[in-house]
């Protein structure tokens, strides 16, 4: 799997997109490590880039769960 490319579903892109954009804009004061992370992001790469990056680390975990039939233990462990 490589990154989120303009190639692929461009609805399911968006909603990824979007999806990241509102999870970016709720990082500021929570102390889990996936907000730590993003934080550090954002202030070595920007917003967009930073969205792109949450936006590709989603898709990963989406396909994760559905390819392995697990439940979200695999997304918060």
């Amino acid at each position: 799997m490589l990154g989120i490319s303009k190639r692929g579903d461009t609805y399911l892109r968006k909603l990824l997109v979007h999806g990241a954009r509102a999870t970016i804009r709720w990082v500021g004061g929570k102390t889990d490590r996936r907000s730590q992370w993003m934080r550090h992001l954002l202030e070595r790469r920007g917003k967009n880039r930073t969205v792109v990056a949450v936006a590709n680390k989603n898709a990963r975990i989406v396909w994760a769960l559905l390819t392995h039939h697990q439940d979200d233990q695999l997304a918060t462990g």
